[in-house]
């Protein structure tokens, strides 16, 4: 591929992603509730807690809340055009159900794209980031109560206002699909998750489609110029064999995470869920009015991509082939290797997700997560500075990067592309902070010693590069 071959649009969006309750820290400070996240301190691979507990990680994070300005001009000399993070909606209403807004946590987030905006960057705000208010979670049961709909209406018109001249793309849940999978992390269900019916799952989910479906009715009548999208979590499934249980069962996959997106870019229920809430006998009870808010459909659809997947319909080939993933895992590809959390690494699944969702849906498409987690040692270079020689970084991002060229050149329309947590920040699935993904080293380890000093290592050079030649320079 030439130089001139791998050039992206003019006004690609580069830029990087984190999300407030894996780097913000400050949980308690300036009015701050409890979110879920405070009382997790294993992430979704640990018990809950009755209270937060010291050796939870996101409790200070990177201590972003105080040292934001500091980071964001480091993303600024990384050339960020865009810098994805989230509110933290416990920030905003402590409670979730507050009469009134917490006005220290809304004058922070202002604060917070003031900087960005100094700098160039285009803050791209998610609105609920695995961070539901502990007290909807216990109170309420999370999603699964349609009351949720209404704490998250009036949240979402309340940082609207506020920053409708400040924030012109918007995005309504992270990975919504992963309630699935991690229905306390990402729904804020309180319940457990082994006694957690599928009813109440699917009712849960309806809730979130209706409730994301209100967030782009109502951004697009305050602000007329703003950008709302879903996000979805995106692992493509491969058959693992050409037998047709097996493509079948990777169509059973992939409509797992198509379904979310169905409902938020076409306005209604797909018709294959009618067979599934059939066999499973779940009726989703919908509200009068609930279709007709439904077709109000987004702008854009953003993903997240680490790995793909295969999918297999022999039960003893998908228990000897089990696979570590992002939140959903499958069975591993024999042809392709793993990071050292076993997630598996496939550059062209990003090409392929990229054309499946453009295919089906026509609609402009942001990479908004994609990124190497690994274990960095941070080195004395030759000229005295600490840095991390992160070349099997280099290798991962510059390889994906290579695979959306490619996509572009099939045709697919891609807004820009955010790599996941361009600082290091605390691991939402493992809550640990030795997995790292940024191109900036912060100095804190697992046991909590460490000063937070920021260090760039050589993967910030070499993106800075990127996005200067705006593409150009890979390789």
């Amino acid at each position: 591929m030439s130089k001139l071959e791998k050039k992206f649009p003019e006004g690609f969006l580069w830029g990087g992603a984190v999300a407030a309750n894996q780097c913000e820290g400050a949980y308690n400070e300036d009015g701050k509730g409890l979110s879920t996240q405070d009382i997790a301190p294993r992430g979704i691979t640990g018990p809950i807690t009755e209270e937060p507990t010291e050796d939870n990680m996101k409790l200070i994070g990177i201590d972003f809340y105080h040292r934001y300005k500091e980071d964001i001009k480091l993303f600024a000399e990384m050339g960020f055009k865009v810098f994805r993070t989230s509110i933290a909606w416990s920030r905003i209403f402590p409670n979730g159900d507050d009469a009134e807004p917490n006005e220290k946590g809304l004058k922070f987030y202002d604060d917070l794209f003031d900087e960005c905006l100094k700098h160039g960057i285009e803050p791209l705000i998610t609105i609920s980031h695995y961070e539901t208010p502990l007290a909807l979670s216990k109170n309420y049961d999370g999603w699964v109560n349609r009351k949720l709909v209404g704490f998250y209406e009036n949240y979402v018109r309340t940082i609207f206002g506020r920053y409708k001249d400040k924030v012109k793309y918007w995005l309504t849940f992270n990975e919504i699909n992963s309630v699935l999978h991690a229905p306390y992390m990402s729904g804020g269900i309180f319940t457990d998750k082994e006694k957690l019916t599928k009813q109440d799952l699917y009712q849960a989910i309806h809730h979130e489609l209706v409730a994301s479906a209100l967030a782009v009715k109502i951004g697009h009548e305050m602000m007329p110029d703003a950008k709302i999208g879903c996000m979805i979590l995106g692992v493509p499934n491969y058959p693992l064999t050409p037998h047709p249980s097996d493509v079948l069962e990777a169509m059973r996959q992939d409509r797992e995470i198509l379904y979310f997106a169905d409902v938020q870019v076409r306005g209604a229920y797909p018709k294959y869920m009618n067979r599934y809430f059939k066999e499973n006998n779940i009726k989703i009870h919908m509200e009068p009015g609930d279709e007709e808010v439904l077709k109000n459909t987004v702008d854009f659809i953003s993903f997240s991509y680490y790995m793909s997947s295969c999918a297999t319909a022999d039960p003893e080939k998908k228990k000897a082939g089990s696979g570590a993933g992002n939140i959903i895992s499958g069975v591993s590809n024999p042809y392709l290797e793993a990071s050292e959390w076993g997630w598996q690494i496939d550059p062209q699944g990003l090409r392929y997700i990229l054309n499946l969702f453009y295919d089906r849906y026509q609609k402009p498409l942001f990479i908004v997560e994609n990124g190497l987690g690994a274990v960095d040692e941070l080195v004395t270079d030759e000229k005295g500075n600490k840095t991390v020689i992160d070349d099997y970084r280099i290798k991962y991002l510059n390889d994906h990067l290579v695979q959306v060229a490619e996509a572009i050149k099939d045709g697919v329309e891609v807004m820009g592309y955010t790599t996941w947590g361009c600082i290091d920040l605390v691991s939402a699935t493992t809550a640990e902070l030795k997995k790292r993904y940024g191109f900036i080293y912060v100095d804190r380890n697992d046991d909590g010693t460490g000063t937070l000093g920021r260090y760039r290592k050589k993967s910030f050079y070499w993106y800075k590069n990127i996005i200067a030649t705006n593409g150009e320079a890979l390789q």
